[in-house]
């Protein structure tokens, strides 16, 4: 459906934007307030609610663009990457906003944006953490390597290297083991070092002898903080909170269940999770 069609379909009481991306930053300020307020109220998974999700989007892309400016010494290719990234902390940020945060939405989603992008670069660069100094000498290394073998027409000695950098053999070995680090192996790679893909007499990959984590694993922490600040709320509250999240209900459910309307649903929610948030965090 093109954007005259989705206008002509479109019945609800937000503003129709016909592209939100061409929205000046404060014309999209004062839009979002509406966009947001509207947020609230509408039942996921209408059409309302995904028009004003994506227009909040949207309108807000320039804040990714701003925040993936300060990484633009990077590649064109990569800076691609850094946007897509970047647009995931974006709708993160949408998702969890708040307006009774009394907070601007700008400040609010930066950080998110930001924090983003680092992960990318965290999970993108070295496979482990090497300190920088090493980082810097495995570039030393890897530039004087090239140039020795050219001239001795055979790869360069540790102690040949150690000479042309003025190093100690101590601290070439040093750079040399970190250099392990840029790069990780393929889990598909056969047991005996063979081709990625390949087999070995066993017909067992790298892969095969690893074991396994149980993805529950890493909620038992989350559960265990979790369990005493849930028994200081309310009945109503824990109710509300189980009905959401494990029954996995939506706001206009629980509204009809517990007959009171959406929009009180909604404040209640944010109301108790704001709560569990604040008590996680004086715990940490």
């Amino acid at each position: 459906m093109g954007p005259s069609a989705q206008a002509d379909a479109y019945s609800g009481d937000l503003p129709w934007i016909e592209d939100a991306a061409k929205v000046a930053p404060k014309d999209a300020r004062a839009l979002s307030k509406v966009f947001f307020d509207q947020l609230q109220v509408l039942e996921e998974g209408t059409h309302e609610y995904q028009y004003a999700r994506n227009t909040l989007i949207e309108m807000n892309i320039s804040l990714v663009h701003f925040a993936a400016g300060r990484f633009r010494n990077r590649g064109s290719g990569e800076m691609e990457d850094i946007v897509q990234v970047g647009t995931i902390g974006l709708i993160k940020a949408i998702d969890r906003f708040d307006l009774t945060r009394e907070v601007e939405f700008t400040s609010f989603a930066i950080p998110y944006i930001v924090g983003e992008i680092k992960r990318f670069f965290r999970d993108t660069s070295w496979a482990v953490h090497v300190p920088r100094r090493l980082q810097e000498l495995r570039i030393e290394l890897t530039k004087a390597r090239e140039q020795l073998a050219s001239g001795l027409d055979r790869d360069p000695t540790t102690a040949e290297l150690a000479e042309h950098l003025q190093l100690s053999e101590e601290e070439v070995n040093d750079g040399l083991v970190a250099a392990n680090g840029y790069t990780a192996g393929s889990l598909d790679l056969s047991h005996d070092g063979g081709d990625e893909g390949a087999m070995n007499s066993s017909g067992r990959s790298f892969a095969d002898t690893l074991g396994t984590c149980d993805p529950a694993m890493e909620l038992v922490e989350d559960f265990h903080s979790l369990a005493p600040l849930l028994g200081r709320l309310d009945d109503r509250e824990r109710r509300i909170v189980e009905m959401r999240f494990g029954q996995e209900m939506t706001q206009s459910q629980i509204g009809e269940e517990l007959g009171v309307s959406q929009m009180h649903v909604s404040r209640l929610l944010s109301r108790t999770l704001n709560t569990l948030r604040a008590g996680l965090l004086a715990e940490e």
